[in-house]
C-alpha cells in the first residue's frame, strides 16, 4: 500500500481526497492546506488529518498528490521529489516553463513517479477511439466554458486550452514547426477567448479555440486522418467515427454507402458509434498512478509530456496578438 499525502483541498482538492480514500492502493496519511480554517472543516469532514506543515507531510508519505494552485507546484514537487517520493501535479505542471524543466529534470535524477493530471486522457470518449488514430493530419477543437470568476487571474490558455493541448500532442507524433495565435480579453485582464493554430513538421495542422465567456459549455473536438473521421464530445462522452474502406470488388455490406471512384475503384463507407462506458476519469487517473508505482511503469502523462504541454501553451501566449474589448 501507498503511503500519500495531498496538498491542497480546495474544490478538486476535496474531490482528490475523496478518491484517494475510494482507492485500495493508497493510504491517505493527511493534507495540507495553508488556509487553516478550511483544513480544520475538511480534517472533520473526511476524517483525515491535516498536517502542519509541507515538510512534515513529504515525511510521513511515499507520495504526493500536488492540487494546491499552480504557483505552488514548483516549491513543493521540488521538495518532494529531492525526499524520494512519488509525485502526482495537478494540470499545469507548474507556473513556468523552466519550472517545468527543473521538476522533469530533478524526476530523472531521483528515480520516481511523476504523472501529470491531464485529466482528458482519461475521459472515457477518449480512450474508446484512442486506437483508431493513425496520423491525424488535421484537428479542430473548440473547448468553450461559461463565465466562472475562478480561474480567470490566468490565460484562458492555461485555463482551458491546455487540455487539449495535450491531447494533440499526444496523437500527432510529430514536433510542432510554426504557431500563430491571437486572443481577446473580455471580462479580464488576460486573454478570455484565444485562437491558435499549430503546425507539425510532419504537415499536421491543429485548430485550437478556447473561450470562458460562451453561453453554454462545450468541448469538443475532430479529427481527419486518411480514410477517417473521428469526433469526440468530451463534455457528454460520445464519439462519432467514419471510416472509408477500399473496395475491389462487390462491397460485403450491400447496405453502407459506397463512392464510386471510376478506375479507382470503389470506397465503402463504415459508421461507429462506440459504446462508452460510465467510468470516473480523476479515479482512473489516479489509479493509473498507483499501478505505475507498484509495478514499477512508465506513468501515462509523465512530467516530459506536461512539460510540453506548458511550453506550447506558453509559445500560443507569445504569439498571440492581444486586444482588449473596451466595451
Amino acid at each position: 500500500m501507498i503511503k500519500i499525502g495531498l496538498f491542497g483541498v480546495g474544490h478538486l482538492g476535496k474531490i482528490h481526497l475523496k478518491l484517494l480514500k475510494e482507492i485500495p492502493q493508497f493510504h491517505v496519511v493527511g493534507f495540507f492546506d495553508t488556509d487553516r480554517e478550511k483544513s480544520l472543516k475538511v480534517q472533520t469532514d473526511f476524517n483525515v488529518p491535516a498536517f502542519n506543515s509541507s515538510d512534515e507531510l513529504i515525511s510521513a508519505c511515499d507520495a504526493v498528490d500536488i492540487v494546491a494552485p499552480t504557483i505552488s507546484h514548483h516549491e513543493i514537487a521540488m521538495k518532494a521529489l529531492k525526499n524520494s517520493k512519488h509525485a502526482f501535479i495537478e494540470k499545469p505542471l507548474s507556473n513556468t516553463v523552466e519550472e517545468a524543466r527543473e521538476i522533469m529534470s530533478i524526476a530523472d535524477e531521483a528515480d520516481v513517479k511523476v504523472q501529470v493530471g491531464h485529466v482528458e486522457r482519461f475521459n472515457p470518449a477518449f480512450l474508446a477511439v484512442k486506437h483508431y488514430f493513425d496520423n491525424p493530419m488535421f484537428i479542430e477543437t473548440h473547448r468553450l466554458a461559461q463565465f466562472n470568476p475562478r480561474g480567470t487571474d490566468v490565460s484562458v490558455v492555461l485555463d482551458l486550452m491546455i487540455h487539449d493541448i495535450d491531447i494533440v500532442l499526444s496523437v500527432v507524433k510529430a514536433n510542432v514547426k510554426k504557431i500563430n495565435a491571437s486572443g481577446v480579453a473580455v471580462v479580464s485582464d488576460s486573454p478570455d477567448i484565444t485562437s491558435a493554430r499549430i503546425e507539425f513538421d510532419n504537415g499536421a495542422v491543429a485548430n485550437l479555440t478556447a473561450s470562458r465567456i460562451s453561453l453554454k459549455n462545450m468541448r469538443k473536438s475532430r479529427f481527419f486522418q486518411r480514410d477517417a473521421y473521428i469526433s469526440i464530445d468530451f463534455l457528454e462522452k460520445k464519439t462519432e467515427i467514419i471510416r472509408m474502406k477500399t473496395i475491389h470488388e462487390t462491397p460485403a455490406d450491400p447496405f453502407a454507402m459506397t463512392i464510386d471512384l471510376g478506375a479507382k475503384g470503389s470506397k465503402q463507407i463504415f459508421f461507429d458509434n462506440p459504446k462508452i462506458p460510465e467510468t470516473n476519469a480523476i479515479k482512473m487517473e489516479l489509479e493509473s498512478f498507483a499501478n505505475s508505482i507498484l509495478n514499477n511503469t512508465p506513468t501515462a502523462i509523465s512530467a516530459e509530456a506536461g512539460f510540453h504541454s506548458l511550453d506550447v501553451a506558453f509559445q500560443i501566449m507569445g504569439k498571440m496578438k492581444f486586444t482588449v474589448d473596451s466595451e
